[in-house]
Order: C-alpha cells, then structure tokens, then sequence
C-alpha cells in the first residue's frame, strides 16, 4: 500500500469518525438529519447533499434535509418512491449509483420544479440501512464533473450505515417524546372532565387540546343531530373526523383540521381523545339528567301540594255545585300542567308566559258550547317556573270566569309595564254584582298576594275588567 493510499484511507477514517460523532451529538431527528447533510458534504467535498428520510406508512422516500441548495416553496415536499430517480434506485437496489456527468440526463432521473438538481453534474447515491431495514437514502453532487473514486463510495456507505442506527435512535427518541406529549394531553383532558361539572368546559378543555397536541388549525366536536358543540379554529388542507362512540352507539365526532398531513400516530392520538370526549358528553348529559330529575321531582312535589290546597280550599265552601267543583279544580290542575309542558319542551327555568297564557286560553275556550269572540294580544314576558305556575291559575280563573259570566266579547291583555308584569281580562257582560269573594276570587286573591307580591284590580265599567300586577 502507498503512502497516498495511506494517507487518503487515514483522512476517510477521520472524517467518518468526526461525521458520526457529530450527527449522534443529538437525538432530534431533524437536527440530526441536517447534520448529515451538512457533514457529508464537507466529508466528500461536494456541492450539496440531499438526504432523504423513508415514510413506511406511504412507501415513499421524502426530502428531510439538504445542504449546498435550497427547497423553493413552489410545491410539496419532494418526495418518491424507492425505484423512481437515481436516489430512488439506489434505495430499492440497497446498492450505491454513481453518474460522473449528465446525471440529469440519465432515464431514471427525477425532475422536481422546486428542485434545481438538473444544474449538478455528477451524482453519487447510497442507501440508509439499518440491518437491511430501509430507513431513507442521501445523495452528494458536484457542478463539475466528477468520478467518485471507489473508496469515496466506501467512506459514503460506512457513513450512511452509521448514519441509519443514528436515525433510528432518533426516531425512537421522537416517538418517546410524542408519547409523553400524547400522555400529558390526555391527562389535562381527563382532569378537565374529572374536575368540571359544567359540560360546555369539558368540550372547550377537549378541543383546545386537541389543537395543542396536534398543531392543528382548528377542532370541534359535532354531535349526533348535527349541531357543532365547540368549534375553534379554521380549517386546513387535511382534515379527520374521528366517531365518538358510547356502547356501540355514534354519538357525535371530533373534527381536526390543519395544514399537514395526519400521520398514523395523530390519528390513533385523536382516536383516543374521541374516547375521552364520548365519555365527557355522556357524563355532562347524566349529570344533567340527574339535575333536571331533582328539579321535576321539586317541582311536582310543589304542585302537588298546591293541588290539595285548593281542593281542600274547595271543600270548605257552603252551597257548591258538586259537578262545577271539579271542572274547576280539573282546570286548574291542567293549568299546571301547561306550565310543566313548557318547562319540559323549553328545558328552561323561565316561561314566555305569552306562550303560557295563549295555550291556556285555547284550552278553556276548547270546552265552550256556545262560541264565543276572543281576543288577545300578548307580548313576550319571561318568568320563573314557580311565578309562572301561580299566574296560570289566577289565569285560568279569571278567564273561565270571564267565559262563563261575560258578554259576547272577552279580551286579554299581556304586557312589560316599568318593571312590572300586567295581565288584564276584560269582558262586556254585567260586571260582579254583590259578594265578590267566591271560592275563585279567594284563590286569586291569595295568589296574586302571597306568590306573585302583586295586586288585583276589578272593575265594572260596561263588564268586568281583571288586572293583575306584579314585579317582573
């Protein structure tokens, strides 16, 4: 062996040595991939140095790092599969190419627009095996002519097969750090729908952190009847719609959008966060269930009670009619149930007593004989559950009272007056004549008194004129 081959396989040694020792400096896969770029150059003494990382999932060879040239950001990310290009031949062949000139002119070379590779000359391309695992493919090229002599393409390989246990390394490490990511996003999930009791700020908590945790442009969750729940964000070329599912059955889906494309791993992170939001919405909606029972169970429970008061109330008068008594008390107990009906079909604590006050009307008026003219003009008032109960009885009091002892011609009134709430029944028959304090007339002045904190007004002026008013 001469002294220049000594010499040349001593300075290759060195440079293997300072490329690895440099590119295992770090287990950032992409740091570690611009390390070899830039290394491998300088080793060789080339122009530029393409490197290329393989995707499994898509069977493709894609353009991580470069040193010498740019990317121009005209199209995606270069990309091919192994056997496409000179460097695609190489990783399919697992065997070094090397082109001393005109490698652009080679048939199997590849053109991409945002690529200026066709101004190199020569080009020399090895595989990155790990243990004949294809784990991606690096090329130098010269702008002038050049033969890569037999050991430059041992030194090229050597370097390349370190390089692959490095990468390898480094995915490993990548794949760590994205579990620990995913761990940590889960947890603040759970916590969020552990810790809230409100179901909206389990939805927030949930999609925000979707979009943290993926990096995505935006996120929401769509449920079953279409309606989007919480919706954050924009949305970006890729998009994946996850089912979130509670025993067997679809409940909603979790959408993600943003710019890049979604990897295996992404979607099996955001599988399991449509896990953790199928159980937060199941868990919101019974906590609800649970809430509106007890508040249904209140609620019967206090009408009920108001119920045997009047019958009891009923009981007590001298002289009754047996058969008006219990129409009486059957309206008023459908009275209340207008109010439930509302409450249920609203899922609201408060009533629009407009909407209140017209079916009830509908109701009395549906069991006339005789017909009768009825008008009414009703605004939008809102009111508690409980003050709503209380004015649909002194309601349906007065309007039946209206009905059966007025004129032709009934008119109601509902409307917001200064702070107060005004209801006024009107007819054009006699009037009250006498003793004004029957059995319907003490209810309602009870009512009005004791639950509404208002005041009744009646007067005879061509009929009779009811106005109730309480503070809204």
């Amino acid at each position: 062996m001469t002294m220049g081959r000594l010499d040349a396989t001593a300075r290759h040694l060195r440079l293997l040595t300072e490329t690895i020792a440099a590119v295992n400096s770090s287990l950032d896969l992409q740091k570690v991939l611009e390390l070899v770029a830039s290394k491998v150059a300088d080793a060789l003494g080339t122009d530029a140095c393409f490197v290329y990382l393989y995707d499994e999932r898509t069977d493709e060879l894609v353009l991580r790092a470069t040193h010498g040239t740019r990317v121009e950001e005209l199209t995606r990310t270069p990309r091919m599969r192994p056997g496409e290009g000179i460097t695609g031949a190489a990783a399919a062949e697992r065997e070094p190419v090397m082109l001393s000139e005109q490698a652009h002119l080679d048939p199997r070379f590849k053109q991409f627009p945002n690529l200026p590779e066709d101004e190199y000359e020569s080009i020399l391309a090895v595989p990155i095996l790990a243990r004949d695992t294809l784990e991606g493919a690096l090329n130098v090229r010269t702008r002038e002519r050049r033969a890569f002599s037999d050991a430059e393409i041992e030194l090229l390989v050597a370097i390349a097969s370190q390089v692959a246990q490095t990468i390898e390394h480094a995915k490993l490490y990548e794949r760590a750090q994205r579990r620990v990511a995913e761990l940590e996003a889960l947890a603040r999930i759970s916590e969020a729908v552990s810790e809230s009791l409100y179901l909206e700020e389990s939805l927030e908590a949930i999609v925000k952190t979707t979009m943290e945790s993926l990096h995505a442009t935006g996120a929401a969750l769509v449920l079953e009847d279409g309606k989007i729940a919480w919706p954050e964000g924009r949305s970006g070329a890729f998009a994946v719609r996850m089912p979130l599912r509670w025993k067997r059955r679809q409940i909603g889906e979790l959408v993600c959008d943003r710019d890049t494309p979604f990897s295996a791993d992404d979607e099996a992170l955001l599988e399991a966060i449509a896990h953790h939001a199928a159980v937060a919405l199941e868990h919101g909606r019974a906590v609800m269930r649970g809430v509106l029972a007890q508040e249904i169970h209140h609620r019967v429970k206090n009408n009920l009670q108001s119920v045997a008061s009047l019958l009891r109330l009923q009981s007590r008068a001298d002289n009754v009619d047996a058969r008006k008594s219990l129409n009486d008390s059957v309206n008023r107990i459908l009275a209340i149930a207008a109010v439930h009906e509302v409450l249920t079909e609203h899922r609201e604590d408060d009533v629009d007593l407009g909407e209140l006050v017209d079916r009830l009307r509908a109701m009395l008026v549906q069991g006339l004989v005789v017909g009768k003219d009825v008008s009414a003009e009703l605004e939008p008032v809102s009111l508690a559950g409980q003050q709503a109960t209380a004015l649909a009885l002194v309601f349906t009091e007065l309007f039946q009272n209206a009905l059966e002892h007025g004129g032709e011609h009934v008119s109601i009134a509902l409307a917001q007056r200064n702070g107060d709430v005004v209801l006024t029944i009107a007819d054009d028959g006699d009037g009250i004549h006498g003793d004004d304090a029957g059995t319907g007339l003490s209810i309602v002045r009870a009512l009005v008194r004791d639950e509404l904190r208002g005041r009744l007004a009646l007067e005879n002026e061509g009929g009779l004129r009811a106005e109730v008013v309480f503070p809204a």
